[in-house]
Order: C-alpha cells, then sequence, then structure tokens
C-alpha cells in the first residue's frame, strides 16, 4: 500500500500487541465461507438512519432488488440479513422494509452482525454514518457516529477470531486521529475496508480519461452544495483524478480554506486559477446562468445578487501540483473538474452527471463497487484515497475556524498507487432506460427501472 513509515503510521507497542493476541490479522485473511463457496452473502447494515432518500435508503435499496448498472440489471448476488438503525424519526421507513423484506432490526451493532447469536454471522457489513440528528461542532462537522460504528463492528471481529469485508460511507470520521486509527486497525487486523464517496463513479461529460502517468501541474473542482459534507465529495472527485499522475500520490503538504475576498485575492497571486474553473463550468453549461468566465471574477453573482463562489479550499501537494476545491452557487447535483497537464497549453475538463433523480440513481454505481469488495475482498480503489481527503477535511475546517490560516500536514505525507476502477463508474446507458422525464419512485418502491 505504500504507507511511508512516519510516526503517524507506526504502529504502536500496545496496538501491535493487541492485534497479534487476537490472532485475527491472520484470520481476517480467510474467505467466508458462502464466498469460498459462491454462495449468496449475508450483509448486516448498520445505519444512523432510514428515512426517504437517506444514504441508508438510496445505498440498500441496491442491494434488496436488481438495479441497473451501465444499462444492465444486475442481481446484487447477496441479501440484507440484519439491520441495525441509531435513530428513528418520524418519517423513518425500516419498519416498512423490514416487514417487506423480513429483515430483523436489532437493538445493538453487535446483535445485527451476529443476528442474535454471540458470534460473526455475516460475510460482510455496510456501515451507513450519514443523515440523522447529531451535533455539530465549532469546525462546522457533524459528528456522524462512524469511529463508534467502526469500534463496535471491529470488536465483534476480535470476539468472533474472523473479519468480514466492511465498507463506510463517505469519509472516515470528524476527527483526523480517529481516521487514522480506523484505517490503522483495518489494515493490522487484515480486514479489506472500504471507504468513500459515490461521485467520482459518475458518468463523465464530456468523456475525460486522464493518461496514466501524466503531470498533472493544476486542478480545481467544483460543487454546489453546503461547507463540509459537500465539501468531501468534491475532494474525492479531485483525489480520483489526480492520484493517477506521474508517480503516484506522494501526499498533502498544506491546505488552506478561503471565503471572500481572501479566495479573490489568492487568485490575484496566482494560487488559484479562476480561468481553470472557468473551463470546468464550461464542460456542461449551467441553463440560465452567465458565462462561466463571468462567474469565476469576484464580482459574478447568481441571478438576485448572492456570490456566486462562497468558499474554497487550497492544496498543495508534497510533488507541486496545486488542487482547488471550489463552492459554487448551483445545485448539489452538479459536479465539475478540470486540470491542466504539462506540455499543454488547453485545459482538459469534465462534469460528472449524477443521472435522473438528483442524487438518487447515483448510489446504484456506489452499490455496484461495494458488492464487487465484499464479493473480491479488496476494494475497487484504494481507501487510502478516502484517508487522504478526510484529512484534508478536517484541515481545511482548522484553517476556517483560524480565519484561513495555512495548515501544515505532515500527517498527510503518506503515498499510495491508485487502481484502474473504470469498470465500477457508470458510462451512461443506465440513462437511455431511467430518463429525466421518467417520474421518482416515492417511499420504499424501488426505482431500478
Amino acid at each position: 500500500m505504500n504507507i511511508d513509515a512516519s510516526p503517524s503510521s507506526s504502529l504502536s507497542r500496545r496496538s501491535f500487541l493487541g492485534v497479534a493476541g487476537s490472532g485475527l490479522a491472520a484470520l481476517a485473511l480467510r474467505p467466508g465461507d458462502a464466498a469460498a463457496a459462491g454462495k449468496r452473502l449475508r450483509i448486516a447494515a448498520v445505519t444512523t438512519e432510514y428515512s426517504y432518500r437517506s444514504h441508508a435508503h438510496v445505498l440498500l435499496e441496491n442491494f434488496l432488488e436488481p438495479y441497473l448498472f451501465n444499462g444492465r440489471r444486475v442481481d446484487p448476488g447477496m441479501d440484507v440479513v440484519s439491520l441495525y438503525v441509531d435513530q428513528t424519526p418520524a418519517n423513518e421507513l425500516s419498519g416498512l422494509i423490514s416487514a417487506k423484506y423480513h429483515i430483523p432490526i436489532h437493538k445493538s451493532i453487535d446483535a445485527a452482525l451476529c443476528c442474535g447469536g454471540d458470534r460473526l454471522a455475516v460475510d460482510a457489513v455496510l456501515s451507513i454514518g450519514e443523515h440523522g440528528k447529531y451535533p455539530t461542532n465549532a469546525k462546522a462537522q457533524i459528528e456522524y457516529p462512524r469511529k463508534r460504528f467502526f469500534d463496535e463492528i471491529i470488536a465483534v471481529f476480535r470476539r468472533s477470531g474472523r473479519g468480514v469485508p466492511l465498507f463506510n460511507d463517505k469519509h472516515l470520521s470528524y476527527r483526523w486521529a480517529w481516521a487514522r486509527e480506523m484505517y490503522d486497525t483495518a489494515r493490522e487486523m487484515g480486514v479489506p475496508f472500504m471507504a468513500g464517496s459515490s461521485v467520482p463513479l459518475a458518468q463523465r461529460i464530456p468523456p475525460l480519461e486522464l493518461p496514466s502517468g501524466c503531470r498533472v501541474e493544476e486542478a480545481v473542482s467544483i460543487h454546489g452544495g453546503v461547507v463540509e459534507s459537500y465539501d468531501i465529495h468534491a475532494l474525492e472527485v479531485l483525489q480520483s483524478m489526480v492520484e493517477g499522475r506521474k508517480g503516484g500520490e506522494t501526499g498533502v503538504a498544506r491546505v488552506q480554506f478561503l471565503e471572500r475576498e481572501a479566495l479573490w485575492q489568492a487568485a490575484r497571486e496566482g494560487r488559484w486559477s479562476p480561468e481553470l474553473a472557468a473551463s470546468a463550468l464550461a464542460a456542461k453549461p449551467i441553463p440560465g446562468l452567465p458565462d462561466p468566465r463571468e462567474l469565476m471574477r469576484p464580482e459574478g453573482a447568481l441571478p438576485g445578487g448572492q456570490p456566486f463562489v462562497s468558499h474554497g479550499i487550497l492544496v498543495t501537494y508534497r510533488d507541486g501540483t496545486r488542487g482547488t476545491m471550489l463552492a459554487a452557487g448551483i445545485t448539489g447535483i452538479r459536479w465539475y473538474f478540470a486540470c491542466r497537464l504539462r506540455g499543454e497549453r488547453a485545459p482538459r475538463a469534465t462534469s460528472f452527471y449524477v443521472g435522473p433523480w438528483q442524487n438518487r440513481n447515483l448510489f446504484k454505481a456506489l452499490a455496484h463497487a461495494v458488492q464487487d469488495h465484499f464479493r473480491n475482498r479488496r476494494a475497487p480503489y484504494p481507501v487510502e484515497r478516502t484517508l487522504m481527503t478526510t484529512g484534508i477535511l478536517d484541515a481545511a475546517m482548522d484553517s476556517r475556524i483560524h480565519g484561513g490560516r495555512v495548515e501544515e500536514t505532515p500527517q498527510l505525507l503518506f503515498s499510495y498507487r491508485p487502481r484502474d476502477y473504470r469498470a465500477m463508474r457508470e458510462m451512461g446507458a443506465s440513462w437511455a432506460r431511467i430518463t429525466e422525464d421518467r417520474p421518482e419512485p416515492k417511499g420504499i418502491e424501488y426505482g431500478g427501472e
């Protein structure tokens, strides 16, 4: 995995002895009986809440029924056999899901993974810590219990002397130290671990494939959502595109969060390129808005006068590559990317199309990738990508509460190699069958086709 041997990545004596004493480091690498026999896998789902259009809903519906991926009808080849739901708001759907699909809802994560027994009784675990009413801290981070979920899942693995593939939705934790602990624990114990955003799997319009080993001088990723919870998606888009540059990923040296005049002053100083950002927006023009070159100016505004660009995160990579994430006044279903490659005058740009029904259908590709991870016990793209974006985001939120201070990030000076995950991406064939004018299903009615 090419994680550097630095103080932040080395094992403590206590953690090493704990793993060695459990015997799980070797046992976790053993395929489960169902996977070895080619049988349908048994899946436990651990969620914060199961409400309409929550991540639990739009991800799990592709585990409960066949779904469309690249125009093909895909049977997941696995069954959700147990649920844990941390919160049950008034609009919750877990009871309906439980009744329709005969899935028991357990009162603890331990019981869900053990299906009511005292040992692990599933072949893989989905951990979906998104949505629900949880505290928001001073750094604008919602304190979703992803680390708590992870710890309770790992506790069952230890007690059972067996680990199974685990998927963690979105970034690992709102605390860097916890995120690194989650990564290190999974790696030490041999637990196949996957995490991250759905957006890098979306259809690219126009199609864009960066040459393997290209030299990226500067890259920009743009989203239209809110601070932190949407920033992570745009950072994952950025990271997924630049990680295949020459030399692979070697780490991030510093991060800075900027708003308003400070962001535009950084542009005037040549620290990020509004022209490159305009080329990203031009990849798929936004109906009813001015030319992207007009929007990507300090005075650029939406109809009504609201500034078009609200904030940005500047990322300086160890190898000198410059990355910029921008939040712009567009809807939360539009995502853009552009970059300049060494030796090329014209930028390369694309948009990420999520399909009809806002972001709901985007989760078909994510479900497909997670199912591949569960079957093959290896993530189709490196979990180190999400470890990196988790650290970038946390440093950016530190910068934000300190007035845009530059945050040095020695903890992010690790390296990893990308993987070719094109087989996991939606290329657009599904949207000939699920069209923009087709009404979105309501409630738990499945929208697979």
